[in-house]
């Protein structure tokens, strides 16, 4: 396999695979490498088998659990798509949802004073929502209309905001918000995971809100939307298309060495079908583990097996639950993902409910009870702790580039963040997203 590439990807991680699909349709020659003898990496999804023999090796899958291995698919890494976000531009605009079909997420709801409710989804919801009493609806009600209103070009809509100078508790204390209005927006809205942004200028938390907005009013129940057999396939999605463009794939692969040049830059890697060169290499972090360092973190993930939807949802089919930390007496949010066989990821008559949340303490299965609390009874509970890392340089002293971990936020918006910053570093220009032909119109303009 003597031969050179412009980029070997190593790990077929969702940022690995889409950098690898981006890049293949630029032309460039890439290599794409995962030990694993499946894709997704550290973002696959797991049928039955695969997930006890992960999560509890010495136990067989219990007999009670009913349906075929493969009717079973266990996101490693549970996260929703923004109807309207960077994920779901990306997947559009290199046109991998040809491969992938997206199903709604029911609904999304914040936990405020031991319940759940409906995150209101606009103006109208928001005055019918329990969360508010009546005045406090009509103080959010004029929030949400100054966020909707607010254009960049005409001052009067700033109502002497500068969303670059001003923090958002400071406009949350003009608008008169209470706490636990402040806590959905923040949390459940804005979707931070932490309180850090209240003294920081306005504009991401502005962005953000609006992100959700726009992403709600794209399809109306929710801005989530997830697609059918697990997130396993939007990696595949995007190794099919680089495919399509001469990328090469090769799984079941483990790297035997890496190389050098004089310089200590990478030129490539030997496995068992021999050497191949390349000027540049992305990777996960499990790849070059002397040149990550661990972000002080880690993520706790619980994946619960139940067979009732989650009480106080009307019976949804998936929702979305935030726990703010305030909530809990927290610093960080907690995050329920429900899933069920509308989505091909459970049998008929199962629900998936997978809680994630940084580890705050010595006993973080304990730091999920309000969760627990929340979803009833579980037919079983799979645990999993995983550190977080992230690279020690930019990489462009040694031309490896170098993924973060997935961390414990519901939604892609990071891990897009990740994509476009080692793109930026491997080509020098940010990434923009050119609307491709579809395979059809290009077959049609090559006369084929």
């Amino acid at each position: 396999m003597d031969e050179n590439y412009d980029v070997i990807v190593l790990g077929t991680g969702l940022t690995e695979c889409v950098l690898s699909g981006i890049l293949s349709v630029e032309g460039k020659k890439v290599l794409h490498i995962d030990r694993q003898d499946f894709y997704g990496g550290e973002s696959a999804s797991l049928n039955l088998s695969q997930l006890y023999k992960k999560f509890k090796p010495s136990a067989q899958k219990p007999e009670f659990l009913k349906g075929r291995d493969r009717d079973w698919c266990v996101d490693l890494i549970p996260k929703f798509l923004m109807s309207n976000g960077e994920l779901t531009n990306i997947l559009v605009h290199t046109d991998v949802t040809r491969y992938i079909e997206f199903k709604q997420i029911g609904g999304s709801y914040v936990y405020r004073s031991g319940r759940i409710a409906k995150v209101p989804a606009n103006e109208m919801e928001a005055v019918r929502s329990s969360l508010m009493g009546i005045f406090e609806k009509r103080r959010m009600k004029r929030f949400l209309e100054f966020i909707a209103k607010y254009d960049e070009d005409d001052t009067t809509t700033h109502q002497g905001f500068n969303l670059d100078k001003n923090t958002m508790e400071e406009i949350y204390a003009y608008f008169g918000l209470e706490s636990g209005t402040k806590d959905f927006i923040g949390h459940a809205m804005a979707l931070w995971s932490t309180d850090n942004y209240l003294n920081e200028v306005a504009r991401p938390t502005y962005e953000r809100i609006m992100l959700y907005v726009q992403s709600v009013s794209r399809y109306g129940k929710s801005p989530y939307i997830y697609p059918l057999y697990g997130l396993g396939e939007l990696p595949q999605g995007f190794a099919r298309l680089s495919a399509i463009y001469g990328g090469t794939y090769m799984l079941d692969t483990p790297i035997d060495e890496i190389l050098y040049d004089d310089d200590g830059k990478f030129s490539g890697v030997v496995t068992k079908e021999g050497k191949a060169k390349a000027p540049i290499v992305i990777a996960d972090p499990t790849y070059f583990p002397e040149r990550v360092k661990k972000i002080g973190s880690k993520v706790i993930r619980a994946m619960c097996i139940l067979d009732h939807p989650i009480t106080g949802t009307n019976d949804l089919d998936s929702v979305q639950i935030i726990i703010p930390q305030n909530q809990v007496g927290r610093k960080h949010d907690i995050y329920i993902a429900v899933l069920s066989d509308v989505h091909c990821v459970v049998p008929k008559g199962y629900y998936l409910a997978i809680v994630s949340t940084i580890i705050e303490t010595e006993t973080p299965h304990v730091e999920l009870e309000p969760a627990f609390k929340l979803l009833g009874e579980r037919l079983d509970t799979l645990m999993g702790i995983a550190e977080l890392y992230e690279p020690q340089t930019d990489g462009t002293d040694s031309n490896i580039f170098i993924s973060k971990s997935y961390d414990a936020s519901s939604h892609f918006e990071t891990t897009t963040d990740d994509i476009k910053d080692i793109y930026f570093r491997v080509t020098g220009k940010p990434l923009v997203l050119q609307k491709r032909p579809t395979i059809e119109e290009e077959q049609a303009l090559n006369g084929l």
